[in-house]
């Protein structure tokens, strides 16, 4: 429900018309047709400044608005306009907001878990329409982070969301009705999930997908926009030669891997950040993810560029071709995707003025590309880097250092697999030319299996991977290295003179995307529960807010009858967001879902109900067998740590299974095997665990919890006669 907001739906202007999602115009009169969406109303948004149009604002997905009512010297005054809780409506478990909303025309529209929408008066708040997807809950099982949304698009009337099980679905804006949904997945049996944002080009909307550390191969869907009829797929990376190419380009990238590549498993490459689009050269502009697995000699032996994983591709919508494409690591083995999102904007470069692609992809490199041309313009590091001494801007080839291949023996490298910048988005000032980025300095010790098999449904890479601090056998690989981290901040960067401005520490955890307005503010909320302003030409904090909610989500700004209103999604989740460690506000408080929105002299914000400290029951009785345990563990590793994450220095979002009562323990085989929670989202496992498996999980879950019930006694003796 909203708070803080005027009991009655204020009144719309009519139904919305995505013509002016991307567009200079003024909203139709009732019962006209919408505009016609011309290429003059796409490039005309700042004329339309009190508009958030798109996830990053404008059609080059800036982050940037003009908009300066709140600025540097009344910031301090920021508070509280009024809430939406942000609840799932599947089983209990409070996922993480990771989208920016919109708004259009007086109303915001605000993507939440599973693909769900809801729709409010962006004055007040008050809900005018919600809708919640018949999702299969049991997908989560095939999900590295959760069932979390990044993003939908408005456009014409409509409403563009993908669902976690893989539907593209386009709503009636005005009612949230649906009008038409398809299936965009490819195999349904294999572990692909949809959580980034669709892409409006042109006359069709595009959708990728995720699951590429599970084993499937990468590929974007574009639809038509106004019957959901497929209009072509383009695939990420190619298949098995054997069963030949669905298109031309995937001959062509057959040709840099190994002929007995390892094809079953996919190959990865999957698309599940954010796209971009360009009306004036009509290219639709896409970011590849990482490969499967990600060693390359178990991948494709004898080595190759490996195309198009951790690629920018610039595709022709109309058609589905590809006009150019830039790797950014070719041959990678480190996990870094070039998922992360991209700014389209205009900066000059040698005194002329140049039509940029911009982005900062995990690998720790600020790239500046000719978004005509591909070519590379500028690229230098922005966070620690060891993988590569440089990038070559002759080849737009990094130049490798040989100390970062891991395949022989154990290597530490910057950065780590979380990335020198992940998937929170950065954001792009075109007026000073400034990019303001949410930072990682953070390294990571690779070492390769000796051998690699595909497991179907396993996140099992032929690789193991340790963060700081590392095991003590090999701490002695660090020494001479720069802090090892974690480390994140906030970046101000210079992409065309490839340096630093300024840096704000912001801790180690998985801190939000960034806004920068016109009134000289970058606006950033934390892991550790704040909405932070910052002067944008100094890094100095202006004002701090204390929401008590973990924030991963980019901000936006937006106005409604001459107010300005800020507003950011809060919520942890996505990577390591089911980890609540010491230090991040989920820890200490309540961590459900809320989109939060602030003006000018608003109030306090109200804090979420505070964490229950975790007590340990006391465990069953049960003979433990000391190889149980050790396969016990191993297994809950591979099939159950990625989401219950089993550890003495964090909470979890999810049940910590080493604290079970009796009645858990007793549902323990029927919920793993059976699926008997599956409606709320915990798949059953009975297709890939045995019941020796599971016996041997109930041996290493109860001799983790008898260690835990035993500290806690002793710590904390109950008196005699109590």
């Amino acid at each position: 429900m909203s708070r803080r907001g005027n009991p009655g739906a204020r009144p719309l202007a009519g139904a919305l018309f995505a013509a002016c999602a991307l567009a200079a115009c003024e909203p139709s009169p009732p019962g006209d047709a919408a505009g016609a969406v011309t290429r003059d109303r796409l490039l005309a948004t700042d004329t339309v400044a009190a508009e958030w149009l798109t996830s990053g604002r404008d059609f080059g997905e800036t982050r940037y608005s003009p908009l300066g009512r709140i600025h540097v010297m009344n910031a301090v005054a920021v508070g509280l306009a009024w809430e939406y809780e942000w609840r799932s409506h599947v089983g209990s478990v409070h996922w993480g907001l990771e989208a920016t909303p919109v708004v259009v025309d007086g109303m915001m529209y605000s993507p939440g878990p599973w693909g769900s929408v809801a729709a409010l008066d962006a004055a007040t708040g008050e809900p005018v329409w919600r809708y919640d997807p018949q999702v299969d809950p049991s997908t989560t099982r095939k999900g590295c982070c959760g069932p979390v949304n990044r993003g939908l698009e408005v456009w014409e009337g409509r409403v563009y969301i993908g669902t976690f099980d893989g539907w593209l679905v386009a709503l009636d804006a005005a009612t949230g009705e649906e009008i038409w949904r398809v299936d965009t997945f490819i195999d349904r049996s294999l572990s692909y999930t949809s959580t980034g944002s669709p892409q409006v080009a042109g006359d069709v909307v595009v959708l990728g997908n995720a699951g590429g550390d599970f084993g499937v191969r990468g590929y974007i869907t574009a639809y038509d926009l106004e019957t959901g009829e497929e209009a072509w797929r383009f695939f990420t990376v190619p298949g098995n030669p054997a069963d030949g190419f669905e298109h031309p380009e995937m001959e062509a990238a057959a040709a840099t891997w190994d002929p007995d590549s390892a094809w079953e498993g996919g190959l990865g490459g999957t698309v599940w950040g954010e796209m971009a689009y360009d009306p004036v050269l009509d290219l639709l502009y896409v970011g590849t993810g990482n490969s499967y697995p990600y060693p390359i000699w178990h991948r494709s032996p004898s080595g190759g560029d490996n195309l198009y994983l951790v690629s920018i591709l610039a595709i022709d919508p109309k058609t589905g071709r590809l006009a150019w494409h830039y790797q950014t690591v070719p041959g990678e083995i480190w996990d870094y995707t070039a998922t992360q999102n991209i700014i389209l904007s205009t900066v000059t470069i040698n005194g002329r003025p140049r039509d940029v692609l911009l982005q900062a992809p995990k690998n720790g490199f600020f790239y500046v590309l000719d978004r005509a041309t591909g070519e590379l313009l500028q690229a230098e590091n922005f966070v620690t880097v060891t993988w590569a001494h440089g990038i070559d801007l002759e080849t737009g080839r990094p130049i490798p250092n040989p100390a970062a291949d891991y395949r022989d023996e154990p290597r530490v490298v910057f950065p780590s697999s979380a990335g020198g910048h992940n998937w929170q988005p950065m954001s792009f000032n075109p007026e000073t030319g400034i990019a303001y980025i949410p930072a990682r300095e953070q390294a990571m010790l690779w070492r390769s299996l000796d051998e690699f098999d595909h497991r179907p449904e396993v996140a099992y890479e032929g690789f193991t991977a340790s963060w700081p601090p590392f095991p003590e056998e090999f701490a002695h690989l660090a020494e001479g290295l720069p802090d090892i981290g974690p480390n994140e901040f906030l970046l101000a960067w210079d992409p065309v003179a490839g340096r630093e401005l300024w840096r704000v520490p912001r801790g180690s955890m998985w801190n939000g995307g960034t806004l920068v307005t016109g009134g000289n503010l970058v606006i950033q909320g934390t892991a550790a529960g704040t909405l932070d302003f910052h002067q944008a030409d100094t890094g100095e904090r202006i004002h701090s807010i204390h929401l008590g909610t973990g924030v991963m989500a980019g901000p936006m700004t937006y106005e409604v009858d001459g107010v300005q209103y800020i507003a950011v999604m809060a919520g942890y989740g996505g990577p390591r967001g089911s980890a609540y460690p010491l230090g991040s506000a989920a820890y200490d408080y309540d961590s459900a879902g809320r989109l939060l929105v602030f003006r000018l002299d608003g109030g306090e914000v109200p804090l979420p109900p505070a964490q229950i400290a975790p007590t340990t029951p006391e465990p069953p009785d049960l003979a433990l067998d000391a190889a149980r345990v050790r396969r016990g563990a191993e297994l809950f590793g591979v099939h159950c740590g990625i989401c219950h994450r089993a550890s003495d220095e964090h909470l979890s979002a999810y049940p910590d299974l080493r604290r079970m009562d009796g009645g858990a323990w007793e549902s323990f085989d029927a919920v793993v095997l059976g699926g008997a929670l599956a409606v709320n989202g915990m798949a059953g496992f009975g297709d890939l665990l045995s019941m020796e498996d599971v016996t041997a999980i109930r041996h290493y879950l109860t001799s983790e919890q008898r260690r835990l019930w035993e500290a806690e006694s002793a710590a904390d003796p109950v008196p005699d006669g109590r």
